[in-house]
């Protein structure tokens, strides 16, 4: 039998493989047996008595554990077995944290040392209290916003979210028994979270290519102001829609599911590893927008059981907790369903996601058909401009030009973009085209003139 994730061949005992039942207890437990060879075989032992009682009081005394050490027999030859037990809490050699993956033994560095800790000790990463941080240094910004947003969300107690901001980060149990702010406390409301948690903010960045970035934009302060920021910003500067027309009302059809991109942004502020001190990145490009953020799921997990329905396991709960009671999210584990049910029903082909160990990018499509409909669009709209108002096609600008000047000739051009919702330097472009093709002319001045339709 070869070694394994459980099982350890030894063919004598040193004092070093006290590391391996240290890396076997902060696993999944394990057996070593000395006295074989690493096929498993027996060789035999010639101080086996002498170690049955070594080996205990050395586990003790180094480890604090207690594991079962038992002498076996095989054809005449006597060997080891020594059995350890998986140990809730994390248990440390002269210091070294050591962990059973696979058949190796690993030791714990960094921060991978510091999960491992906060994992075996039932503490979230966003539970640590913060020293040096008071109530005061906090801005009324990101509470009013919250406040805001938790009473239209109607999952929090108004009395609750009316309190004081200190009574309302305890109610968010955003405070420990001794007064201190835990990390997500200064996340969510702090205005200025990395002075502790660098990293902590999202990039946007408009792209031609891989290679071409256009222009970019920073979004810091607070995860409630970010998350209050980010999708206006996104859907404003970076996105164009697709305009069109329901009688005289003005439709946009922008080309990726607004609902989307709205729970894969917030899902990724609640769900970053912001120990990675990585900001979130958003890519965007002409026909799709890339969402990046590191993290780190847990560890039975699989990408079906990601993609699949599953139960909400947050990696920072506290966070998850706070953006569900502003309503930003939901508790049931229902994010990438919420997604995928947003792009069905715009049309949008389903998100693609590239998942790795400790980071998760996601990758929205536009809408196909949206590039002819705006090639279409533009080709008309220029059709229409120079031949003049087309009878028919209602939805026309040159069209809707004509029905508000048939209700009140005298309008001015700004008053006719601010009905039509266009662009006063596009009204002023099509009236101008109309005049030239003797569609409407104007009589008077332009304060007392008024619009004559031919």
């Amino acid at each position: 039998m070869a070694e394994s994730q459980n099982i350890e061949w030894k063919e004598s005992w040193r004092d070093e493989y006290l590391k391996w039942i240290c890396g076997f207890a902060n696993a999944q437990g394990g057996t070593i047996y000395i006295g074989t060879d690493d096929d498993g075989n027996v060789i035999g032992l010639k101080n086996s008595k002498a170690l049955l009682e070594d080996i205990p009081n050395k586990v003790l005394t180094v480890l604090g554990i207690i594991v079962d050490v038992n002498l076996l027999q095989k054809d005449g030859k006597e060997y080891i077995e020594i059995k350890v037990a998986p140990n809730s809490y994390p248990v440390s050699y002269r210091g070294e944290y050591h962990y059973r993956s696979g058949s190796t033994k690993q030791q714990f560095r960094g921060q991978a040392l510091n999960q491992f800790l906060l994992k075996k000790t039932g503490i979230t990463w966003d539970s640590v209290p913060v020293d040096g941080v008071s109530v005061k240094d906090f801005r009324n910004d990101s509470f009013d916003i919250f406040r805001e947003q938790a009473i239209r969300s109607k999952r929090m107690d108004r009395k609750d979210v009316e309190a004081s901001n200190e009574e309302l980060l305890d109610s968010l149990n955003l405070i420990d028994e001794n007064g201190l702010i835990k990390r997500a406390g200064i996340l969510l409301f702090h205005h200025n979270p990395e002075k502790w948690i660098p990293g902590a903010y999202i990039k946007i960045g408009y792209f031609e290519s891989d290679s071409d970035l256009r222009y970019q934009d920073e979004i810091h302060g607070s995860l409630i102001e970010q998350a209050d920021k980010v999708v206006d910003l996104i859907y404003t500067k970076y996105l164009k829609a697709d305009i069109s027309y329901s009688g005289v009302t003005r439709v946009e059809t922008y080309p990726f599911p607004r609902d989307g991109i709205r729970e894969a942004v917030f899902n990724s502020i609640c769900h970053k590893f912001y120990g990675a001190l990585i900001p979130i990145q958003i890519s965007v490009y002409a026909d799709k927008i890339y969402i990046a953020n590191d993290c780190i799921f847990p560890d039975d997990w699989t990408v079906e059981d990601l993609m699949g329905k599953h139960r909400s396991r947050a990696y920072n709960p506290m966070i998850a907790n706070t953006f569900f009671r502003a309503g930003f999210i939901e508790a049931w584990g229902r994010g990438i369903e919420k997604i995928k049910e947003s792009c069905i029903e715009s049309g949008n082909p389903l998100p693609e996601y590239t998942v790795k160990k400790e980071d998760i990018m996601v990758m929205f499509k536009s809408l196909k058909e949206d590039t002819s409909k705006t090639n279409q669009g533009t080709n008309q709209g220029t059709n229409q401009a120079n031949q003049g108002y087309a009878e028919n096609d209602e939805n026309s600008v040159s069209a809707r030009i004509i029905k508000v000047l048939q209700d009140d000739p005298a309008l001015s051009q700004k008053k006719i973009a601010e009905l039509l919702g266009e662009n006063i330097s596009s009204i002023k472009y099509y009236m101008e085209q109309m005049k030239k093709n003797g569609v409407i002319k104007r009589e008077g001045t332009s304060q007392k003139g008024k619009w004559i339709i031919l």
